[in-house]
């Protein structure tokens, strides 16, 4: 499916990448990209022409982004949350459960950051048009997402998540299409202040294992920095952001970037029941060993000691244990992963506010308080 994608969109837009390019199915060098970068100028125009809620953003005809040191960056992060990925609030059509109050109730609870989690291109989205254009309806969807970050002071993440579909496609295809997607996100909020991050893709793994992956994302680097030079980055290493291969992700010359993992071990307690990880028939499995807080703290170690090696700021970008996994327990684990994350200096963002791994019950409009004080001990649910 992105294959074709891909291909439908390289043929649209043709005259604008080179003959190499063409036939290789994805910009080999820099120049390459801006043929990309440079492609969608009149588009853009068409997209934004007439669109009564452009403008929501306030920042979106004067720049307010003001560059920050990575480390400075992420100071200000602190606590984060997941959001919006699974609700039905990106259907045509569809408001979801998010709310203005949604957001004011995440900034009282003392969290900092939302990452929010992006389905553009993927079998399950279709944003993404042959024309290689987002959706107008869909990206006045995420300017709402994006205002009411900034309105309840809040960092955000634009963090785009067709991991899946892009670690099962050719890694080709899943370059021309963050390509084209980013061209035009970065471009869109190239105003907005540093509080508005980009993630560039979530969870990289099958077909974007080892070098693919390092290939693939300075590429994308190239298309942001063409429209964003200074703005924070977040990437992550392969292996669906495993912290095991911090050694094979090879970054460009960039000084705005900051490293994320995720962090889910052991797999046999965070997921026991989930259906999608292979473990529905694991069930009643424990946490809180000193053993086990052990390894926490030593695997911790182990990424600060990578980070210090490359000098490097780290993020946590997803953590947690699944609803079927005793409360208890559950409790237990997220105190103990938000803990040693904040005494490594690293920001965190828990996985997630709704869907499932519940933090907010939205049939109760409520927090789950036992997971909410988990990670917030101060918080008032």
């Amino acid at each position: 499916m992105l294959k074709s994608l891909a291909l439908s969109i390289l043929f649209c837009g043709a005259a604008a990448l080179p003959a190499a390019a063409q036939m290789a199915g994805v910009p080999s060098t820099t120049s390459d990209v801006s043929g990309i970068i440079s492609k969608g100028a009149a588009d853009d125009a068409a997209q934004y022409k007439g669109l009564d809620t452009y403008n929501l953003l306030p920042n979106r005809s004067e720049s307010k982004f003001v560059t920050i040191d990575p480390g400075a960056q992420a100071d200000a992060m602190g606590a984060g949350v997941n959001i919006l990925g699974y609700d039905p609030y990106w259907q045509d059509g569809k408001t979801g459960n998010y709310s203005d109050d949604t957001f004011a109730k995440i900034k009282a609870a003392g969290f900092s950051t939302v990452r929010l989690n992006l389905f553009i291109f993927g079998k399950d989205a279709a944003h993404l048009g042959v024309n290689g254009n987002i959706d107008p309806k869909w990206l006045k969807k995420l300017d709402w997402v994006v205002a009411e970050a900034e309105r309840h002071d809040l960092n955000i993440i634009l963090d785009e998540h067709d991991f899946e579909d892009c670690s099962e496609a050719r890694p080709q295809d899943c370059a021309t299409l963050l390509m084209v997607t980013w061209r035009q996100l970065a471009k869109r909020y190239m105003n907005e202040p540093n509080s508005v991050m980009f993630e560039l893709l979530n969870e990289p793994h099958g077909n974007l294992n080892g070098e693919a992956w390092n290939k693939v994302l300075a590429q994308v680097v190239a298309v942001v920095r063409a429209t964003n030079p200074t703005r924070n980055l977040i990437i992550g290493p392969t292996h669906w952001n495993s912290m095991d291969d911090l050694d094979q992700l090879k970054l460009p010359a960039d000084d705005h970037i900051i490293v994320t993992f995720h962090y889910y071990k052991p797999m046999t307690f965070t997921h026991q029941g989930a259906v999608w990880a292979h473990e529905e028939n694991l069930h009643d499995i424990h946490f809180g060993s000193p053993a086990e807080l052990k390894t926490i703290n030593d695997d911790f170690n182990t990424v600060a000691t990578w980070a210090n090696a490359h000098n490097r700021a780290i993020f946590l970008g997803e953590f947690g244990a699944y609803d079927k996994a005793p409360m208890d327990d559950r409790v237990k684990y997220d105190s103990a992963v938000a803990r040693t994350a904040e005494a490594h200096s690293f920001p965190w963002a828990y996985w997630q506010f709704s869907s499932d791994f519940l933090l907010y019950d939205f049939s109760k409009q409520q927090f789950v308080a036992p997971i909410l004080k988990a990670l917030r001990p101060d918080a008032q649910p």
